[in-house]
This record gives structure tokens, sequence and C-alpha cells, in this order.
């Protein structure tokens, strides 16, 4: 039987009651939290079924982390299956603005906060921490929706200082995830978008995407929309482990065929790059995009800010303990002995030998697929700011 028990941090100085029989916590000498062995961290496997992350710590801001321990009793408790809840949120904004000069967009649009894909290397986790939640078991749980996002964007889009650059999409967390289905904040924003003939840059890992082919088609013709598939693996096994509620590979070169087809500018990102456990397979993803109709590609290496270099160690130690070191070596060995560096030029790409041998492979792959030309600049000079009191019949 397992039990939750409150700890201090690391570092930060344990407490207890004013009424603890030993007195309270400023009467006593100062001592750290003992460190939680990582056997004791996991949530039961049946609770988590379907789920990327292992554990389900607290973020970074809060005093006390809350984690499982097993009580002794020796029962087999099976804990339920880890259900999704989503809270809507009001913003005041919809559009995110960024001056990162390592990013080719300076805006950003995202209809939800955490994802339920799962992918436990997702570079957005530790976001959830600003919530008060966990970036790992909650980021892909416990959701929030913007429902109002399609008002506020043609409210902001009618700014009179508002100038047009391509807004992009799914650059935090997947706009096609599985709840879109239900919610279809996406869509209502793509409406916003094509009426308004404002352009837009997606990228996601969802096959989902094809039930809005409609409007995406009809904005590609326009010069307004162009997508990117990201794959990271064309192992079905390792996807399913590693990003257990994308759309399978197969499924996402399908979807990117359909839209090349229907004439919509497609690429392919393969992202993340994870050295020793799918960096053998950037050729073959990117030849099997460029049979899909892809015309462009990009990469990024792994990256593991904050929480996720915990996560990702948990994850790779259950399901890869043979690689585990080897993996983290090379990582490091690309982030200057680091986990993680967050320069700027170098967070994507990394540094060093290991990572210049993978540049020089991608670009490589790249040329000979016909995958290395300039990305289409999309059109906003049609853009149509929208007129005064005049809303959509969506709206």
């Amino acid at each position: 039987m397992t039990t939750s028990r409150d700890i201090a941090r690391p570092g930060r100085l344990a407490r207890s009651p004013a009424n603890s029989p030993i007195g309270p916590a400023e009467a006593r000498p100062p001592r750290l939290a003992d460190p939680v062995p990582l056997a004791n961290r996991g949530v039961p496997q049946p609770g988590r079924r379907g789920r990327g992350a292992l554990t389900n710590e607290s973020g970074r801001f809060e005093h006390q982390a809350r984690v499982l321990l097993d009580d002794g009793w020796g029962t087999n408790d099976t804990p339920p299956p880890l259900k999704t809840h989503v809270t809507d949120e009001t913003p005041r904004a919809i559009i995110t603005r960024n001056s990162s000069p390592d990013i080719p967009f300076d805006r950003s649009i995202n209809p939800y906060r955490g994802c339920e894909h799962g992918c436990v290397y997702c570079f957005a986790r530790p976001t959830h921490a600003y919530m008060g939640l966990s970036p790992g078991l909650d980021f892909e749980s416990r959701l929030f929706a913007k429902p109002n996002a399609a008002a506020l964007l043609e409210k902001e889009l009618a700014r009179k200082n508002y100038q047009v650059a391509p807004i992009a999409m799914g650059t935090n967390t997947d706009p096609y995830q599985p709840i879109e289905m239900r919610y279809r904040i996406t869509r209502s924003i793509l409406e916003v978008l094509s009426a308004y003939n404002h352009p837009v840059s997606i990228v996601t890992k969802s096959a989902r995407i094809t039930r809005d082919l409609d409007i995406l088609s009809d904005m590609g013709k326009r010069n307004l929309a162009r997508v990117f598939f990201s794959v990271t693996t064309l192992d079905a096994k390792l996807a399913r482990v590693m990003e257990p509620r994308a759309s399978t590979p197969s499924r996402r070169l399908e979807a990117m065929r359909l839209f090349a087809e229907a004439g919509v500018p497609t690429g392919v990102m393969v992202a993340p790059i994870i050295p020793a456990l799918n960096d053998s397979e950037i050729e073959k993803i990117l030849t099997g995009a460029a049979y899909a109709g892809a015309k462009t590609a990009g990469f990024v290496l792994l990256r593991l800010p904050h929480e996720i270099k915990d996560l990702f160690r948990e994850w790779l130690e259950e399901n890869e303990p043979d690689k585990a070191a080897h993996v983290m070596s090379l990582i490091r060995s690309m982030r200057g002995g680091k986990d993680y560096d967050a320069e700027w030029s170098k967070r994507m790409r990394g540094d060093g030998p290991y990572a210049w041998q993978i540049a020089r492979r991608f670009e490589i792959a790249t040329k000979r697929l016909g995958l290395n030309g300039e990305r289409p600049r999309l059109d906003c000079e049609s853009f149509r700011v929208p007129g005064t009191g005049k809303q959509l019949a969506l709206l």
C-alpha cells in the first residue's frame, strides 16, 4: 500500500507543526530534508498507463514536495487510471510575444496549457510549475483550455497599432492534442485568421489536424498557412512509450501527404533528436517525410531545462536502462558537461563534435532529398483589419 508524505525540498529547511513533540521548528537546529530514493517517487504503473512521465513531484516554486511511500503493509492496492481534467480559463490576451534571437517568429498562440500527448521530453513541462502544479503527470492530465481565444484574437487584430506577421501555433503545447476534438478552440482561431487573411504557421504531432484540412487548404492556396509535422521516431514501439498519446509516426506521415496533396506548404521537424536513442533515424525520417511531400525540414536537439532533466532520466532508467548512462553522457558532451545549456544559439543545436556530426548528417540528407530550400514567405500584405462592430458569426 502506498501513501503520501510531505517533505522539505533538498536545500530547504525541513519544517514541522508548532505543536510538534520536539518543539517548534524555529527553536530547533536547522536540518536538511533527507533525499528521497528514486524508487519511492514513482506513481504505480496501472495508475499512469498511457502517460509519459513516471512521477508527479511538486514544481520548483513549491516549498514542499509530496512523494509516494510504501507504508509497509504489503497490500496490493491498484490505483485507478489517471483521468484528464480540463479547467477553463479566461485570459485577457491570447497572442504571446517573444524576442528570442534563435527562433523564427515573434508571436504565438497556445489554445491550451499542458498537453495530453504526454511526451516525456516536452520542453514546455516546466511552465506548469507557474500554475502551482507538477511538470510531471499534472502537465499531461490537469489541463487548461481558453474558450474565449477566438474572441480575444479578433479584438487584438483590430487594434490600431497591430502589425502583421505570421502567428505560430504548436510552439509550446500541441494545438491538436486530444481535447481539441471536444473544445475546437484551434479551429475557431483558424476561422478568425482565415476571415481576415492573417498568416499562420502550425507545428503538430497529431493527425487530428486533418479535420481542419478544409480551412488550411484554402489558406494554403492564398499563401496564408504552412504546416510542420514533428516526427521523433519511425519506431512505433518507442513512440508509444515516449509520446504515448500523440499520433503514431505512420499516421503523421499520412497526414503530411494529405496536406501536401492539398497544396499546403508542408515540412517536417525532426525533434527532438536524442543521442543514442533516435539519432540513428535522422535519414530515415527525412526520407519518409520527403516521400510524403514535405518541402522543408528542421531539427532541434533534446532540451532538458528545469524539472525535465529528472523526468527524462527517470524515463530512461525505466524504459531504456541499458542505454541510460550512454544517452546522458552524450547529452552532456553537447551541453558543455551539463544536462542543459540555455545559451542562445546553443540551446537548440548544442555544441561539440557529436552535435556537429548530427548537424552535418542533417545537412547532407536534406540536400540530397531536396528539403534544404528556404521556407516560403507567407502573405502579410492581404491582411484585412477587423471592422469596428463587425463580429464573426461564430463569435
